[in-house]
């Protein structure tokens, strides 16, 4: 009983997984195909390399996506302190939660709006402030777990031994907390460079890489270029991900 138990079980699971991942598959098909011949090509890849536009694109999704993983994990940390320390734990920590109840393009659209009231034009400001928004909350759990596993005995610790609340923070606090630091950022990265709604409705003139890939399945279709560029980000996004899970089995150590 036991063995159909678990053979039940494996069984459920590998549906779930081809139920999530199967869609991925036919872009990573596409990616690799001549649209004319059918045979195996990269011709498809090397095409990305002389689109301007598209390395525009590129170039702001890479700049965003630094912006997004230092900002949020800071940000993050500085509100999983204030957690620590104040008394308002459930309002800080609803505060920072809020932006994952808000639909994506409400929250676009209100920025954006924001933004033109206080008189600031879009740009990758205006684009930084708004995925930095998104990408909050997910750094501040990721640190929040990770600070929930400190013993406070060692900042008592550090205290007898003479160092300030700034001392201990810095030489004991912060080294046990970089793991999951290291996390946040991590995590954020994905967050910007995949980030399509709350961008579109803020970004003006510039374009990252999902929202150009958004315009041109919106005006033109898909075509085998866009095919290999959503393989390329899928790879990406796997490889960072495996990074993260990295950390944490090192977290465990």
């Amino acid at each position: 009983m036991s063995s159909l138990y678990r053979l039940a079980i494996w069984a459920c699971l590998a549906a779930v997984m081809v139920f999530l991942y199967a869609p991925l598959l036919p872009p990573l098909w596409e990616a690799f195909r001549n649209p004319t011949t059918g045979t195996f090509t990269l011709d498809n890849f090397v095409a990305i390399t002389t689109d301007g536009t598209l390395l525009g694109a590129l170039r702001n999704s890479v700049l965003l996506a630094i912006i997004v993983g230092i900002a949020a994990p800071l940000l993050a940390l500085a509100a999983a302190l204030a957690v620590r320390h104040f008394r308002s734990k459930r309002m800080i920590i609803t505060i920072l939660l809020l932006p994952l109840f808000i639909p994506g393009v409400s929250m676009g659209v209100s920025s954006a709006l924001f933004f033109k009231l206080v008189g600031i034009s879009p740009s990758l400001l205006t684009m930084a402030t708004v995925q930095t928004l998104w990408a909050l909350p997910f750094a501040f759990l990721i640190i929040l777990t990770i600070m929930s596993s400190f013993d406070t005995i060692f900042l008592e610790a550090a205290y007898t031994c003479g160092s300030n609340r700034w001392q201990a923070f810095l030489d004991v606090e912060l080294p046990q907390m970089s793991q999951g630091l290291q996390g946040a950022a991590i995590f954020s990265v994905i967050i910007s460079f995949n980030e399509t709604i709350r961008t579109a409705v803020v970004q003006g003139g510039n374009n990252t890489v999902q929202t150009y890939i958004w315009s041109k399945y919106q005006q033109v279709g898909l075509s085998p270029n866009m095919y290999a560029l959503m393989s390329t980000i899928i790879i990406v996004t796997l490889l960072l991900i495996l990074a993260l899970l990295a950390l944490g089995r090192e977290q465990k150590r």
